[in-house]
């Protein structure tokens, strides 16, 4: 003879296993998300600043290369000045528009910032020249999180 119970407990089981594992799967797929913002987030910051450090380190090799913050176009940027058989050169680092870009243009030439080539989205860039030689930049991803780097010129002091 069988009873209610017999046929009511495993659905109630089985109910309540598929319950816990909906809400495990619901709690990781949101741990996930956040871990991945998170990620791609701190890659904007990061992968900004060390394209700046490594452009200024690329480029400070001699008096003949002048490192700068100058402004473009509106915008703040980076400036390096090189002169390449007789001529002067400009190399422009700026944020316009919540993108990273560059512009290689030499000296005297009109150009736009829309001109630039872009690097990667990013929220926001400030530059700042603390003393001669001296910089610090602060990079804002998209989400609002910021990371800060100064760097030290090398040349400038020889």
């Amino acid at each position: 003879m069988k009873h209610t119970i017999d046929f009511i407990f495993p659905i109630a089981l089985f109910f309540v296993f598929a319950s816990t594992a909906l809400i495990v799967l619901l709690c990781s797929a949101n741990i996930y998300q956040n871990v991945i913002d998170t990620s791609d987030h701190a890659f904007e910051t990061s992968t900004t600043l060390a394209y700046i450090t490594e452009k200024t380190r690329q480029n400070d090799t001699s008096l003949d290369h002048r490192i700068s913050i100058e402004t473009f176009d509106g915008n703040e940027a980076l400036t390096i000045s090189e002169t390449i058989n007789g001529t002067l050169y400009h190399t422009y680092i700026y944020e316009v528009n919540g993108e990273l870009k560059e512009l290689f243009i030499q000296n005297g030439v009109s150009a736009s910032a829309d001109f630039g080539t872009t690097i990667l989205q990013i929220g926001h860039l400030e530059m700042k020249e603390l003393s001669d030689g001296l910089f610090k930049f602060i990079c804002t991803a998209t989400n609002g999180t910021s990371d800060s780097i100064i760097i030290s010129t090398r040349s400038s002091f020889n």
